[in-house]
């Protein structure tokens, strides 16, 4: 928790005991929460805490690059503490969202009529399918 509390300090962030519950929740947490299930969690423990102050927690984090905003679920929102560049997978029966770490910069050559007009700075691919849970469900 120290760690956190230095890191965010010394980047000019205020720290409330709200946002310290919500900045441990996203630690290292690869669900690729919601808005609402970080609201939902840090509530349990903290009953007063608004909608609002997660949300602009949240969005203060993405705006500072410390999280990022994952768009695969055209439903809501997610957001994933690892900001590297990588890619996702969601799963079309139960919306569970994975990471895909390989670089397919390489492998995607853009072609000249784009090259001549972008230079590429970044990618990101979004994949889905089955999970192994859904797959299983579907066979029973």
């Amino acid at each position: 928790m120290e760690r956190i509390v230095r890191k965010y300090r010394g980047m000019g962030f205020k720290l409330t005991p709200q946002r310290l519950a919500i900045l441990k929740f996203l630690e290292g947490n690869t669900s690729h929460p919601t808005a609402e299930d970080i609201f939902v969690e840090i509530k349990k423990r903290y009953p007063t805490v608004s909608f609002a102050t997660v949300y602009n927690t949240v969005q203060a984090l993405k705006e500072r690059g410390e999280i990022m905003e994952v768009t695969i679920d055209p439903e809501r929102k997610h957001f994933d503490p690892n900001p590297a560049p990588h890619h996702h997978i969601m799963c079309t029966g139960c919306g569970r969202i994975g990471d895909v770490f390989v670089d397919y910069s390489e492998a995607l050559k853009l072609p000249e009529e784009v090259t001549s007009e972008f230079a590429t700075t970044g990618n990101h691919i979004d994949f889905y399918g089955l999970c192994k849970k859904c797959r299983m469900k579907n066979t029973n």
